[in-house]
């Protein structure tokens, strides 16, 4: 890219920031860089979807987006490279293991064979019994040594296949609410649009949002703050079905595939999530003050034959963004949405 070009894209990277009250920090600014950039796609359309239902960006969203779609693939390169180092290792371990065995059979046979010449020189068959059996025995002992080694050589390479799924699983997983991140929610999403397509079942979704969080969270701090994400994420999870998939999506953001579910199962599980979060009472844990109580508003859609996460995600934050303009701490579902929502 040259420099005029680069300017350009800088220039309006930070006329969308101005526009929506990005604060113009280096991450967020390469974020917004890559969104005027183009690339990657994904990231362009989920920036598109926020603007257009004129969600704010604040620095739990621009972290969120700059993990998920720029920083996501390096987080775990170190931990990647000193696995491959690993591997490399084991493996010349096993070459070296597997020359010195081809060394040993040619040794054994030469002293097999050495045996049996001199049985044909009329040596002594006590002596070339014994000369036999300790060539026997040297090979056994080899032998065994080479086995000692591979199998612990397999040991490493059990142990080194359990890091690579630990890894895989960290790479998966939100570190604030232990629930899985977009790139898990995707990968499930995908598996799950197929099988809803090919048996023909529903498949539903709803997202949630945590009712005046921001306010909450500048008052009462951010450990404050993570606390409550940490207590929604977890009555997420317990009130979701096991095949369902809980995810953190961005900021107070949560989101739930439900496999199998119309639109008014999902709903009915939304509700019950949002009544049990109206029913938490917080008390803060170090001077034990009684905290404001949460509430969450939810969106539910259900999932057309054809059509995109990003495009069933659309229309259930659409939902999520009636329920906060209907006073919050309420359930809405597409079915509830009218043209001038759809175009708003």
């Amino acid at each position: 890219m040259d420099f005029e070009s680069a300017k350009e894209i800088a220039e309006r990277a930070m006329l969308h920031m101005l526009r929506e009250n990005v604060p113009a920090t280096p991450n967020n600014f390469t974020v917004w860089f890559n969104y005027c950039l183009g690339t990657p796609p994904d990231l362009k359309r989920t920036i598109d979807i926020l603007v257009g239902n004129k969600r704010k960006f604040d620095s739990f969203v621009c972290d969120d987006l700059r993990t998920m779609y720029m920083a996501t693939p390096g987080v775990h390169a170190p931990a990647a490279q000193n696995i491959s180092e690993q591997l490399s290792q084991v493996m010349a371990q096993a070459q070296q293991y597997l020359a010195t065995a081809i060394t040993d059979n040619r040794d054994h046979i030469r002293e097999i064979d050495g045996v049996a010449t001199r049985a044909d020189q009329g040596i002594d068959p006590r002596a070339l019994i014994e000369a036999l059996m300790a060539a026997l025995a040297s090979a056994a002992s080899r032998a065994s040594i080479l086995e000692t080694n591979f199998t612990e050589a397999s040991q490493e390479l059990d142990t080194i296949r359990g890091s690579l799924r630990d890894a895989e699983e960290r790479a998966k997983t939100d570190t604030l609410t232990s629930l899985p991140n977009r790139r898990a929610l995707e990968e499930f999403f995908r598996a799950a649009q197929m099988r809803a397509m090919e048996v023909e079942d529903p498949l539903s979704l709803l997202m949630l949002d945590i009712d005046h969080f921001k306010k909450f969270n500048d008052t009462y701090g951010h450990n404050v703050g993570d606390q409550v994400i940490r207590l929604i994420a977890s009555v997420l999870r317990e009130r979701v079905r096991e095949n369902d998939l809980p995810a953190r999506y961005g900021g107070e953001e949560l989101i739930a595939v439900l496999p199998g579910a119309d639109l008014a199962t999902c709903r009915a599980v939304a509700e019950r999530i949002r009544e049990t979060v109206a029913g938490c009472h917080l008390t803060r844990r170090s001077t034990g003050e009684s905290l404001p109580d949460i509430s969450v508003s939810v969106g539910v859609a259900q999932f057309r034959p054809g059509e995109s996460m990003a495009s069933l995600i659309e229309r259930c934050d659409r939902a999520l963004y009636k329920a906060k303009a209907s006073g919050r701490n309420c359930v809405i579902t597409e079915d509830d949405l009218t043209d001038a929502d759809c175009a708003a």
